[in-house]
């Protein structure tokens, strides 16, 4: 295993526990591959331009696109923050500023 993945507060468990199967499986793959792959290809995880140290985990199931906020911590320590839906071209500006606010209420709770 090369990375940990870990959950900050209940945000992307309460997103999953609503998913159907299927998608479920799919996130878990993804998660998986994340946890084991060396070099994870941007198809699957990307960082945000607009926010530093913020990434976003790619899942593609039939035509829908999941997006899975994270950040790195410890150097291989991922941290699951909140995950949506994607619909349009562009993140939701509310679901970025949600995301950023983890983020740093993250690293804020577990300064040392």
């Amino acid at each position: 295993m090369i990375r940990q993945i870990l959950f900050f507060e209940n945000h992307f468990l309460d997103f999953y526990k609503v998913q159907d199967e299927k998608v479920k499986f799919k996130i878990k793959n993804v998660l998986e591959l994340i946890r084991q792959v060396d070099r994870v290809p941007e198809k699957f995880l990307k960082h945000v331009s607009e926010v530093d140290g913020l990434y976003e985990i790619r899942i593609e199931f039939n035509s829908n696109m999941y997006r899975i906020f994270c950040c790195f911590d410890k150097g291989n320590l991922v941290i699951l923050l909140n995950a949506y839906q994607k619909k349009t071209q562009k993140i939701p500006l509310s679901v970025l500023e949600r995301a950023k606010k983890l983020k740093f209420d993250y690293f804020k709770k577990n300064k040392k």
